[in-house]
């Protein structure tokens, strides 16, 4: 599992899935090179859905078949999937509480090449203002592969964001994730909640402080929404709280932390992610360097609150 790339992990875990569920549907919108998702049309057959680069229809068609009691698992870029099909997404799935699995790739500066068009900096701020709508950044296979597995057993509406490609390993098949989130290292001046991506960046930060003789917690909060509240203020207690993600500081894991500790218990706090910025076509290092992503920026943010 720790060496396989994310589409990987999706397609092998929903054909898993998919052999013992009869009632599992694979939707895909013209994306199946890219996601590797061509194989489960060779396992799934009829329950393989190509519905074309029609993100909108692709929902109202996945809304359609949870109806009738299948539960589908549908997968475009997350831009696609939330700015353009929001609507749909809101009422066919989330108001008509009907049980799906959306899962955008490539979110952030992890679309690289593909530019600004397909670059979603607001995708968690639209999906946490859908009632009861479950959210989840993965940052390792085996958290992706437990979060997709758990979603087909759940109830509701699922989105699970993703990139692609290969995924630094954190954890292993006996890590447990039912409580959303996961301490990766232990501190005592403060913490640095993170998700997807930005994991690594802040492990680095970290370590990079501990060089400087100040010890933080970094907080793997992979679960955005309904976000573990009891972590989120215990670590208000312990001192100030930077979060990192690669999404804009307005909406997403930076303001549902935000939101916690402003109503239990205020403290010291910055938010590293996009700031009011669109996206553009870049390497992954030049695009997190550029919109300050990187553990330098993290620690230096973590310094100066601790000033």
């Amino acid at each position: 599992m720790k060496d396989l790339e994310m589409r990987q992990v999706y397609t092998q875990t929903i054909q898993g899935l998919a052999e013992k569920d009869q009632k599992i549907l694979a939707l895909e919108a013209d994306l199946a090179s890219s996601m590797g998702t061509s194989k489960l049309k060779e396992k799934l057959g009829d329950r393989y859905i190509n519905v074309g680069i029609m993100e909108a229809q692709e929902m109202s068609a996945a809304a359609g078949l949870a109806v009738t009691g299948f539960i589908p698992f549908i997968h475009t870029f997350a831009p696609f999937a939330t700015r353009r099909s929001f609507d749909q997404v809101f009422l066919s799935l989330g108001y008509a509480k009907n049980h799906a699995v959306i899962v955008g790739t490539d979110p952030g500066v992890t679309a690289e090449m593909n530019g600004g068009t397909h670059m979603p900096f607001e995708d968690i701020a639209l999906m946490r203002v859908i009632p009861g709508n479950n959210i989840y950044e993965v940052s390792d296979p085996y958290q992706f592969k437990a979060i997709l597995t758990y979603a087909h057993t759940a109830k509701g509406l699922f989105y699970i964001r993703t990139i692609r490609k290969q995924a630094k390993s954190l954890y292993n098949e006996k890590e447990d994730f039912s409580k959303g989130y996961c301490r990766l290292k232990k501190g005592t001046h403060g913490t640095i909640f993170a998700s997807g991506i930005m994991v690594e960046e802040a492990l680095q930060a970290a370590d990079d402080l501990e060089e400087k003789g100040i010890s933080v917690q970094v907080i793997d909060l992979f679960r955005i929404k309904p976000m573990n509240e009891e972590v989120v203020i215990e670590a208000a207690k312990l001192g100030p709280i930077i979060t990192a993600e690669n999404h804009n500081v307005i909406g997403g894991l930076g303001s549902a932390v935000a939101e916690i500790i402003a109503e239990n218990h205020p403290t010291k706090m910055k938010r590293i992610g996009v700031k009011e910025q669109f996206g553009q076509v870049g390497k992954l290092d030049y695009l997190k360097e550029v919109y300050g992503l990187k553990a330098n920026d993290i620690s230096k943010a973590m310094i100066d609150l601790l000033k």
